[in-house]
C-alpha cells in the first residue's frame, strides 16, 4: 500500500477527547467527545483536517488561488479562507444563496474579514452547476495570471478523506493512552466526506468499530451512495481498489434533518441550549446540534442498546450560532 498523500500541517492536532459525564449518565451510556471543534480559532472544526491534504495537493499543482463552494454559512468555506490567507493564497468563495444582500454575520462575516473573493450563487445554480460555475472562475482567474485549485463543496473527495483516515489513527493512538476502545463512533454528515474518512480507516484497519453518521440534508440512500464513491476515489491514491465500500455498509440514521440543511427547529435549538448547560458544551444548529438531537432520539429508540463506549465527533461551526441568535428562547 502507498503511504498517505502529503499534507500541510494547519490544524491544532491532537484533539483531545473528554468524557461527557452527566450526558452519560442521562443515556445509560460511556459517551465521550472528540473535540475537533478546537482544531484552530479561525478554521476550528473538522474542515481543517481534510483541507491539510486538499491544499497540499494545490501546493504541488503550484495554484496560487483556491476556489470552493458552499452555503452562505459554510464553515468549510471560512476553513479554507482562513487557511489561504495563512498561507499567502488567495481565495474566490462560491456562496449559496437566494438572498440579494445576506446579512453580514457568523462565517460569512469572517469570509469578508479574511479577504476572501465572495461570489453569490443561487440554491438552484448551485444544485445544478457549481462545477461549471468553478470552472468558469478558473479560467476567469487564469486570464489574469493565476492557477487555481478547486475543491469541492466540504473537500469531500479522495484527498479530502486522508484528513479522517489520519484522524482514526489519532483516536486509536488516543485510546491506547486512556485505556479503552470506543465500540461507536458518531458522527453528523453533511457532504460526506469526514464519514468517508472514517469508514475507510475502520475498514482499512480491520477495526470492527460502529461507525454511525446522522444526516443533516438530503436522505440516507443518497448518502450512503456519495460515501461509496468517495472512498472509491480515496482508495486510488492508495493503489486499494480492493478497499471499495459498498452503499450499504454504510450507517446512516436518517429523520434528522427538519426543516432542511441550516434550517432549524424549535425543539433542535432547546437541546443546544440546554445540552450547552448540561455539559457546558456548545453545539451548532447545522451539523453537530441535529447529530446529538438525533442520537438521544436514536438512544431512545434503543438503537445504541449494543453500544458501550461512545465517540462523538463534534465537527466545530460555533460560528454558525449567531445568524440564528435570535431564535433561541433563552
Amino acid at each position: 500500500m502507498k503511504p498517505f498523500p502529503n499534507r500541510i500541517k494547519l490544524a491544532n492536532l491532537p484533539t483531545r477527547i473528554e468524557k461527557l459525564t452527566r450526558f452519560s449518565e442521562q443515556t445509560g451510556l460511556n459517551v465521550y467527545v472528540k473535540r475537533d471543534d478546537m482544531s484552530g480559532s479561525e478554521w476550528s472544526g473538522n474542515k481543517i483536517r481534510k483541507l491539510e491534504f486538499s491544499i497540499q495537493e494545490a501546493l504541488d499543482q503550484g495554484a496560487d488561488t483556491l476556489i470552493t463552494c458552499g452555503g452562505i454559512q459554510s464553515n468549510h468555506c471560512r476553513a479554507t479562507a482562513a487557511a489561504a490567507a495563512r498561507l499567502g493564497l488567495r481565495s474566490c468563495l462560491l456562496l449559496r444563496t437566494d438572498d440579494p444582500a445576506p446579512a453580514l454575520d457568523g462565517n460569512y462575516f469572517l469570509d469578508r474579514v479574511l479577504g476572501a473573493d465572495v461570489r453569490f450563487v443561487s440554491a438552484e445554480d448551485y444544485r445544478t452547476r457549481r462545477l461549471e460555475i468553478m470552472e468558469e472562475l478558473a479560467r476567469e482567474f487564469a486570464g489574469q495570471g493565476h492557477k487555481a485549485y478547486i475543491i469541492p463543496e466540504g473537500a469531500s473527495n479522495g484527498i479530502g478523506t486522508f484528513g479522517y483516515l489520519s484522524c482514526m489513527q489519532e483516536i486509536l493512538q488516543q485510546e491506547k493512552e486512556m485505556g479503552l476502545q470506543f465500540d461507536t463512533i458518531v458522527d453528523a454528515v453533511g457532504s460526506g466526506g469526514t464519514l468517508a474518512g472514517l469508514v475507510l480507516a475502520n475498514k482499512l484497519y480491520g477495526l470492527n468499530k460502529r461507525v454511525v453518521g446522522i444526516n443533516v440534508c438530503d436522505d440516507a440512500d443518497f448518502f450512503q451512495h456519495r460515501i461509496s464513491e468517495i472512498v472509491t476515489e480515496a482508495s486510488s491514491y492508495l493503489e486499494e481498489p480492493s478497499l471499495a465500500i459498498a452503499p450499504e455498509e454504510i450507517e446512516i440514521l436518517d429523520g434528522y434533518v427538519g426543516r432542511g440543511y441550516a434550517l432549524s427547529r424549535k425543539e433542535e435549538l432547546d437541546f443546544i441550549r440546554d445540552f450547552a448547560r448540561m455539559e457546558g458544551l456548545v453545539l451548532d444548529p447545522v451539523y453537530t446540534g441535529k447529530c446529538m438531537y438525533g442520537f438521544v432520539n436514536e438512544v431512545e429508540k434503543g438503537s445504541f442498546k449494543k453500544s458501550c463506549n461512545v465517540l462523538f465527533l463534534h465537527t466545530g461551526g460555533l460560528f454558525g450560532l449567531f445568524p440564528v441568535k435570535e431564535q433561541f428562547d433563552l
